[in-house]
């Protein structure tokens, strides 16, 4: 893809969702590469006291909570440093247009990153997107109007920038696939008896990588994988049967690409979120820095199998959705966001989890050629359904 129009000795960035997992490592990036990058927004749903910890260190123009009952604590904090301070939701879409950023990662998590993305495309900013669902629900929407408004989308999942990666000076060879990788998650090679009664903190206990809990609960679920199959088909233009999953339980490979002529290409490095964030907000740059190196020497054996999605639905329910096409994926993601959080209330069982998602693909309306605010609506139905099922 092209170097962004903007690319500014040191690039302005706003982070959506600046406390959480994807935003602090965010940070670390910046703090490690202040020559090249500087924060004009951030932005946090609830925890005001990160919040200030990081404005007072990284001197934006503007913070974000969304919150808006803790807007004064937020706003006393940070008066004194002339940053300005908003709250809610319509602030977040507004803030996105302000002069001075030249690209918004999107790193909130769920649907709730949507309307933030589209507000920012609109302005022409351009994108680093680790917020999955905003492809999910509304993949087509988004990418006509990042082509409309010239603006290119920055991967940040390790998968998907790794295609990214590969797929760099090969924009006129055809992909035959594409092969996302998947560590397998806490409970690779479990049955599905052995599974009943799981709680939370089994499902919490990633073995490679230390991420948010919801992402964390997908990625034992393979509802994760299973969106990033549906990202994956809007990022880089092919069909759900040119995708393929494979579980790669060491978590090196990150994702490969085939071409027409059966060749292979594949990005490696160790599980760390670091590098592709910085490849996203640095591109086409590739900038030193001091992240651990991989070793093949330490990774003697590196080992593929088929993923179980007999044992693991949620992975065959998000091809499904996708080949259903319409407002389906936004149905499937909207009923996961909500079983997810069940499950963390202890409210249902892990087991529980693709069955509330299939229940809502067979009980919300399908479109098949949904207006942005039928998806909307879509959304807020499979959410209304999913919180009614019982077992």
């Amino acid at each position: 893809m092209r170097q962004p129009e903007n690319d500014a000795p040191t690039r302005g960035i706003a982070i959506l969702g600046s406390t959480g997992s994807i935003g602090t490592q965010a940070l670390e990036v910046v703090r490690d590469q202040r020559d090249a990058l500087h924060v004009e927004v951030l932005s946090a749903h609830s925890n005001a006291d990160l919040l200030v910890a990081q404005a007072l260190e990284f001197k934006p123009n503007a913070v974000v909570i969304g919150d808006e009952a803790k807007w004064k604590q937020v706003n006393d904090a940070l008066f004194d440093e002339g940053i300005k301070v908003y709250s809610g939701a319509e602030a977040l879409e507004q803030v996105v247009e302000v002069d001075g950023i030249d690209m918004v990662l999107t790193a909130m998590v769920g649907a709730a990153g949507l309307k933030p993305t589209l507000r920012a495309i609109e302005a022409g900013k351009h994108i680093a997107l680790a917020n999955k669902e905003t492809l999910v629900v509304a993949g087509e929407i988004v990418m006509n109007a990042a082509r409309n408004k010239g603006v290119d989308i920055h991967p940040v999942d390790s998968e998907h920038s790794a295609i990214y990666q590969c797929i760099a000076g090969e924009f006129h060879n055809p992909i035959e696939k594409i092969i996302l990788t998947a560590s397998g998650g806490p409970f690779r090679g479990r049955t599905l008896e052995s599974l009943a009664g799981v709680t939370k903190a089994d499902a919490l206990k990633h073995p490679n990588w230390d991420m948010g809990a919801k992402i964390t609960i997908d990625s034992a679920s393979l509802m994760n994988k299973g969106l990033e199959v549906i990202e994956a088909k809007w990022l880089f233009d092919i069909s759900p049967d040119q995708i393929d999953v494979v579980v790669h339980p060491q978590s090196i490979v990150h994702s490969c690409v085939q071409f027409d002529d059966g060749s292979i290409k594949a990005q490696l490095g160790l599980p760390d979120m670091k590098l592709p964030i910085q490849y996203a907000l640095t591109y086409p740059r590739r900038l030193k820095n001091d992240f651990p190196r991989f070793s093949f020497m330490d990774y003697p054996s590196l080992t593929f199998e088929q993923p179980d999605t007999k044992t693991f639905r949620n992975l065959a329910l998000a091809f499904d959705a996708l080949r259903a096409g319409g407002n389906a994926p936004a149905i499937l993601n909207a009923a996961n966001e909500v079983a997810v959080a069940r499950f963390l209330k202890d409210d249902i069982e892990f087991l529980d989890l693709p069955r509330v998602v299939e229940h809502a693909l067979g009980h919300v309306t399908l479109q098949a050629k949904p207006t942005l605010d039928g998806l909307i609506a879509a959304d807020a139905d499979a959410r209304r359904v999913a919180a009614e099922w019982r077992a």
